[in-house]
């Protein structure tokens, strides 16, 4: 039985225009960076056997944090990259409205069959990452590994690992916060989700700190 915590990388300066950051490579902004620092203060208690991480500058830097933290080495794939969003790349959403409506039509009815123009397929893309999940799996198979990714390219492996329709997964899983952990367990070719989007104590914004709640990510 393995355990997989599948992270989001910390904010970025894209997310307070909710710029779409699919394989652009956006620094994180001081927030994002205190944002790694806890969630390195978590992993560091989290009994963690393995860190891993998207080749993305904003998931790789939020896990160094963890991995100097934990003294684990990370471990840095391609294949845990977010989707391409194609043309949409670097766009708010108001700015694709303007530029190819339509199609922009088309992604909010399903954005599967109608995923953005130019854009990678989303099939594909929960294929590589669910295989690079897989690899992890066999090399962790009694192990709790942390992987730090991306939004979408999480909520389409949770659909895949969970038998989910791939073009339910901004409906069934509307956001994942900036650091927020989601775990899942997987066993003999079968997936639990055990924990979802929580939020870490004492971040801005969460729980714990006697502070409002507030949302703390962006939804592709």
């Amino acid at each position: 039985m393995t355990r997989l915590v599948l992270v989001r990388h910390g904010e970025t300066e894209w997310h307070a225009e909710n710029r779409y950051a699919g394989v652009s490579d956006v620094a994180l902004t001081p927030r994002g960076l205190e944002q790694a620092g806890l969630l390195a203060g978590w992993a560091q208690r989290a009994g963690l056997s393995g860190l891993w991480s998207s080749d993305l500058t904003r998931a790789r830097l939020t896990a160094s944090f963890s991995a100097e933290a934990t003294g684990l080495p990370l471990r840095i794939d391609p294949r845990l990259r977010e989707l391409d969003f194609g043309r949409a790349e670097g766009l708010t959403r108001a700015e694709m409205r303007e530029r190819f409506p339509d199609a922009l039509q088309a992604f909010h009815d399903d954005p599967v069959s109608g995923h953005l123009p130019g854009g990678e397929d989303p099939h594909a893309a929960a294929e590589r990452f669910s295989s690079c999940l897989d690899e992890i799996v066999a090399r962790h198979p009694d192990g709790r590994v942390m992987v730090v990714a991306h939004t979408t390219a999480i909520r389409l492996v949770l659909c895949h690992y969970l038998s989910l329709p791939l073009s339910e997964y901004r409906r069934v899983f509307p956001s994942v916060r900036n650091c927020a952990l989601t775990e899942l367990r997987l066993a003999d070719g079968h997936a639990a989700l055990l924990e979802f989007n929580t939020p870490l104590r004492g971040a801005l914004g969460v729980p714990g700190n006697g502070r409002r709640s507030e949302p703390t990510t962006t939804a592709h």
